[in-house]
């Protein structure tokens, strides 16, 4: 079993590359192909224009926690400066990934600074929930029904209908996932939330196999003091 100590300087892209030699050949060839050429369109997409620039107020609205209570992002980060990551739902292993990875080498260095650091996705509260026991999060995980902060952002994008056909012949389907019974989904985006509640740094990756590093994320707060 690996341990919290051997992960500590394991990438996330590093992480990927395992999970995916793991995982060759494992799926039926027109699933792997489905979403092969899912991440090929969003790569070829590229970071959509309109995406918030730094110096714009961070959207907020109308969240969920994990027992499904009303709050939002400024009422969980309560006046601190904040890192505030986008994924795409406990379903997700790329997220999953991300998060653990969050978890072990993000954590400490941001408590070190009091800074905190929130997962939004778009699905149910329960999944939120799924998200912070299997991966075990101390960090806030919240739902954004109807994704205001991902669309707020300009990061909101959904699977094509080849895709979709993918995730339900593995038993996903999107629409139930989702608070708002939608197939949208965020881009996988980091950013960096000042004490006003002001965007200071943004990443998007719109292929979501690719995740915003830790050590990039420690270099923007760095800069950013």
């Amino acid at each position: 079993m690996t341990s919290t100590a051997d992960t500590n300087h394991v990438t996330i892209a590093e992480r990927v590359a395992r999970f995916q030699q793991e995982m060759a050949g494992q799926l039926p060839k027109d699933v792997a192909d489905a979403f092969g050429a899912e991440q090929a369109r969003l790569r070829d997409g590229g970071v959509p224009s309109g995406v918030a620039a730094p110096g714009t107020p961070m959207p907020d609205g109308q969240l969920l926690d994990v027992h499904g209570e009303p709050t939002t992002l400024a009422r969980s980060v309560g006046g601190r400066s904040a890192v505030v990551v986008l994924y795409r739902g406990a379903w997700c292993p790329y997220c999953n990934l991300a998060l653990r990875a969050y978890q072990e080498q993000l954590v400490p260095v941001l408590a070190q600074r009091d800074v905190a650091l929130v997962a939004i996705s778009p699905q149910k509260p329960d999944g939120s929930l799924s998200s912070q026991e299997m991966n075990a999060l101390s960090f806030t995980v919240l739902s954004d029904p109807g994704n205001h902060v991902a669309a707020g952002l300009g990061v909101l994008t959904a699977p094509s209908d080849d895709a979709r056909a993918a995730q339900r012949s593995l038993g996903l389907e999107l629409r139930e996932a989702n608070a708002d019974g939608t197939h949208g989904l965020p881009m996988p985006t980091v950013t960096i939330v000042d004490s006003a509640g002001t965007v200071r740094w943004i990443d998007v990756h719109p292929d979501y196999t690719t995740r915003t590093e830790v050590a990039d994320i420690i270099e923007a707060l760095n800069r950013l003091e």
